[in-house]
């Protein structure tokens, strides 16, 4: 029998090889330079984004100038060609990429992750991405950079020949979500709240890692910065809570329609493509299209976009035009069931922000508070994922004073969705690829079996 001094002996011997042996070395160097990808590419992603939105912003011209109706032609027709390119050349990268990555996870062969998590799909993600912004489309680059994380993190997993690609995944999607929104503490919490629905201990570490190497990257690239600025007002106890109350409740309302508006339309128009050509993809894509360019015009421009400007204009004190969340919320639905890649999590912001800005109005409260609360009503409405939505809020809008409003905004938001959309949104879609997945395995396997059966 081994004496204590023995098992230390034991146990420094095999501390010493974990931490001298080549083999696991080059595993922890790979993962460091794939978490360090994700950051810099998400950095590099977010500048490109934006400069297509403002070379669209700026081509389309404002409200009243002579370029003001160009939208009409511009968005449809970049809506077709965003739609025809990812159905062709880069299919599954339609719509967040958040259903991806976890569809992902869920499939058990490496050729099937690969087709939701190859390098050609990073390529085209990120780059039908920014087409949709330069055209107008109201999507956001959050979803896709989740994506684009658990992709990356996915190749560097097989080049260092690294086992457990769940948890992989896992900390590529967590990592993603952390250098998008430069918001760490919610990338960890996305991952074990949105991504998992459970707490992995044995991936815990590596999603840290990953979260924390990303986010020195995108740090070290654009520097430390709140979001949406920075919310001073401070929620009053009992004068605001009937605020708290009702942006909780009606935004949990209009996420949960959102959600289950998205869930019905994506299901009837696969269905209804389903062994049809590819024109009812163009049909599909180009009415999305049009009903964007409307409502874009329509409303001076307001809607085209992430909601970035408009969000955060709402969480500094300005209040937006009554119509604008409402016609956000059209134009996100319209582009989200287009076909077209892109993500939710900036647009529904931005939709909760202008809730929130009327609500505050009505109730005679402070613009920059009820802008807040109406993004974490809102966004926990669509998603489902409270703790997500108020960790990212706090984080994004720089006041800790009002987490446990905004906590509550979130809570009521879930219970109300829940109520009116049973099934999470993006597990609903997840399932949705996870069919495309085994049919595309049984259809290679139907057509490989005639010629094994000839030999």
């Amino acid at each position: 029998m081994k004496g204590p001094r023995g098992y230390q002996f034991a146990a420094f011997r095999r501390s010493r090889r974990l931490m001298t042996s080549p083999r696991l070395w080059r595993t922890r160097l790979v993962f460091w330079a794939g978490a360090l990808a994700i950051g810099a590419i998400s950095a590099a992603f977010a500048h490109v984004a934006d400069l297509a939105q403002g070379f669209f912003h700026g081509m389309s011209g404002q409200h009243g100038s002579e370029w003001q109706y160009l939208p009409l032609l511009v968005t449809p027709l970049g809506f077709i060609f965003c739609a025809w390119m990812g159905e062709v050349y880069f299919p599954g990268s339609q719509g967040s990429g958040i259903p991806q990555a976890i569809a992902a996870r869920a499939l058990r062969e490496d050729p099937d992750k690969g087709g939701y998590l190859s390098l050609r799909m990073v390529f085209g993600k990120i780059a039908l991405t920014v087409v949709g912004l330069g055209t107008g489309a109201s999507i956001g680059r959050e979803g896709p950079t989740v994506q684009v994380g658990a992709a990356l993190m996915q190749q560097s997993a097989r080049i260092g020949g690294m086992s457990h690609s769940r948890g992989l995944i896992l900390a590529g999607s967590a990592a993603g979500i952390a250098a998008a929104f430069n918001t760490p503490l919610a990338g960890v919490v996305f991952a074990i709240e949105e991504m998992s629905r459970s707490y992995q201990a044995r991936t815990n570490g590596t999603v840290l890692s990953a979260v924390i190497i990303a986010g020195v990257a995108s740090l070290a690239l654009v520097g430390s910065y709140s979001y949406f600025g920075y919310a001073h007002h401070t929620a009053a106890f009992p004068g605001d809570w009937p605020l708290v109350i009702t942006c909780g409740v009606i935004g949990g309302a209009l996420g949960g329609l959102f959600s289950r508006g998205t869930v019905w339309l994506v299901q009837r128009i696969r269905r209804w493509r389903a062994g049809k050509s590819r024109w009812m993809l163009v049909a599909v894509a180009g009415v999305a299209g049009l009903v964007v360019a409307v409502l874009g015009v329509a409303t001076g421009g307001l809607t085209f976009g992430t909601g970035y400007e408009q969000a955060r204009l709402a969480v500094e004190g300005t209040h937006l035009p009554a119509v604008f969340f409402l016609a956000k919320f059209f134009a996100t639905l319209a582009s989200t069931v287009s076909g077209i890649p892109g993500g939710l999590f900036a647009p529904s912001l931005a939709v909760g922000a202008g809730l929130g800005s009327t609500l505050g109005v009505i109730f005679g409260s402070s613009i920059t508070l009820a802008a807040v609360l109406g993004m974490a009503g809102y966004f926990a409405g669509v998603v489902q994922a409270p703790m997500t939505a108020f960790v990212i809020i706090v984080e994004m809008t720089g006041n800790h004073d009002n987490v446990v409003p905004v906590m509550a905004a979130s809570m009521l938001g879930y219970g109300v969705s829940r109520v009116l959309a049973p099934h999470p949104l993006y597990h609903a879609l997840s399932r949705l690829f996870v069919a495309d997945a085994i049919r595309r395995r049984r259809a290679i396997v139907h057509a490989a079996t005639p010629a094994q059966a000839a030999e």
